[in-house]
């Protein structure tokens, strides 16, 4: 097997970017969902409440971020300061963050219609991660639960062939953005990864710590932010465990510092047989 794909999403929600290397953080790839969006009490705001976010672009520069949209002058925020304030990523224990310059809030208050504030997560070290799935000192920026998002091209296929026999076959195919993974790998057999617990990518080392339950921003084009019923009416059909649809799964690094390209080798350190829900 090997990587056919790299992505990171600069801003949490809004448009990722591939990329042909990567080093691993941590607390996931450089320059991941470290920027989010959040409301007056510090929560996050996503695209599952505001699909038009899935059409603002963001860009890392070296002085900070820069931010196109539908309608909008571009804007460059630069770094932020030190300005603290407590965020949280949907219903995960809240952290500190820093707050950008007013201009971001502005600018993505009048393109959103509702008042919001943009945040920086100068210190992801500080989040915590759910212990049933990771170790003390795991982490991650804002990303919703962890570090990475490994999908594969095979169950991608699979997935899609199983819309097209299903009465929703006029939503399909379906690209492998609706699924915002970090890392993608081609290869292997459709949904193989269910089963994986320690992986290797190039030379970067990774824990297959939990399966990825899939939400309605899936349902959502990130070309148009028209939403329909595809994926989760089918993986509801043939992927649902636990009274949840599942795609996807979570990793978490345990060699930081090594960058992956695409084309790396992939190969699965320790698994199990899985015919039934993901770890």
């Amino acid at each position: 097997m090997q990587l056919a794909s790299i992505r990171r999403y600069p801003v949490k929600s809004m448009r990722g970017e591939e990329l042909a290397e990567a080093a691993v953080e941590p607390w996931g790839l450089a320059g991941d969902r470290r920027w989010m969006v959040v409301d007056g009490d510090g929560r996050s705001v996503t695209a599952r409440e505001l699909p038009r976010m899935l059409l603002l672009t963001p860009r890392l520069t070296d002085r900070g971020l820069e931010l196109a949209g539908p309608g909008m002058a571009p804007l460059s925020i630069l770094a932020p300061g030190d300005a603290d304030t407590k965020v949280q990523v949907h219903s995960n224990a809240p952290y500190a963050g820093s707050l950008a310059v007013d201009d971001a809030h502005a600018w993505l208050t009048d393109y959103l219609g509702l008042a919001v504030r943009l945040v920086y997560a100068d210190d992801p070290s500080r989040r915590q991660l759910d212990p049933r799935f990771s170790r003390p000192d795991d982490s991650a920026s804002f990303a919703d639960a962890y570090p990475l998002l490994l999908t594969t091209e095979e169950s991608l296929a699979q997935l899609n062939d199983w819309i097209a026999e299903g009465p929703l076959s006029a939503e399909g195919p379906l690209g492998m953005a609706r699924f915002r993974p970090n890392v993608v790998v081609s290869g292997g057999r459709a949904f193989e990864e269910d089963g994986w617990r320690r992986v290797r990518i190039g030379d970067a080392v990774f824990r297959a710590v939990k399966g990825c339950d899939r939400c309605v921003m899936t349902t959502t084009d990130p070309s148009t932010a028209e939403r329909g019923m595809e994926p989760i009416a089918t993986l509801a059909r043939h992927r649902r465990w636990d009274g949840k649809t599942w795609f996807g799964m979570n990793l978490i690094p345990d060699t930081p510092g090594v960058v992956v390209q695409t084309g790396d080798e992939v190969e699965v350190l320790d698994a199990e047989e899985s015919d039934g829900p993901p770890r």
